[in-house]
């Protein structure tokens, strides 16, 4: 892909490095990611079987979408939620066919809101229950209707402002062969993206995610939280009451 740069590549990658060999090592975070996985693939294995409980397991590990999306999947029911579910990984809804199927509320910002924690729990449906088959999707990833994302920090500077994910994805595997990676990939990929969203949002001080992310003070916190593999510290992780924007 013309448009992305293997020396940004590289620069994120030599930095999600550092960062793993200064804590628990690169493996762990491989082996969290595998954890999420199997907790999803378990669920979705029979997702008519899906219920509430089950749904907020789930939920709880999606960072962008456990402290707004409960009340909306609620109000829907489970079961019609879990046909949504079968639908979109059946691939018979896209991603934003599952996000507009919610209940959403009239006021437009908090639609907007909503309606983008429901796609970012839909792709990680997705991911997580079949990674080999499906990129991570969310919109910190890439964000079409803002050409915003992780994404965008591994683009040239001169590259055109769009993307296909797929093929995004098979570039990120080509890099990490260039490194002698050859296993885990799919994850490798998952982390370096997540390495590059976090330096740009550090860099910015700020960013979308709002202060539930910011108060987690370094990027291995901060990277953890994202992929939603961090520690709640006993809080509960999806909030129940209304939906509120972190």
């Amino acid at each position: 892909m013309q448009q992305l740069d293997p020396g940004r590549f590289a620069a994120h990658f030599s930095e999600f490095v550092s960062l793993a060999d200064a804590g628990a090592g690169l493996q762990a975070y491989v082996e969290a990611l595998e954890t999420k996985h199997r907790l999803f693939a378990a669920a979705l294995a029979q997702p008519a079987r899906l219920d509430l409980a089950a749904i907020e397991s789930l939920l709880g590990t999606v960072f962008t979408a456990r402290r707004k999306l409960y009340p909306a999947i609620e109000s829907l029911g489970a079961e019609a939620f879990a046909a949504r579910v079968a639908q979109l990984r059946a691939g018979q809804a896209t991603l934003d066919e599952f996000s507009d199927a919610l209940p959403m509320p009239e006021e437009r910002a908090a639609r907007r809101k909503l309606r983008g924690a429901a796609y970012d729990f839909a792709a990680e449906l997705l991911h997580f229950g079949d990674p080999q088959a499906h990129p991570l999707m969310t919109r910190w990833v890439w964000d079409a209707s803002s050409a915003s994302g992780a994404l965008r920090e591994l683009m040239r500077e001169d590259g055109a402002l769009e993307i296909d994910r797929a093929a995004a994805r098979d570039w990120l595997y080509e890099r990490i062969a260039e490194q002698g990676i050859w296993r885990d990939r799919h994850w490798i990929a998952d982390l370096v993206l997540a390495m590059a969203y976090v330096t740009y949002f550090r860099a910015m001080t700020g960013g979308v995610l709002g202060s539930d992310f910011t108060r987690a003070s370094t990027p291995d916190e901060q990277l953890r939280k994202l992929l939603g593999l961090d520690a709640t510290g006993g809080r509960p992780r999806v909030r129940k009451s209304a939906a509120t924007i972190h």
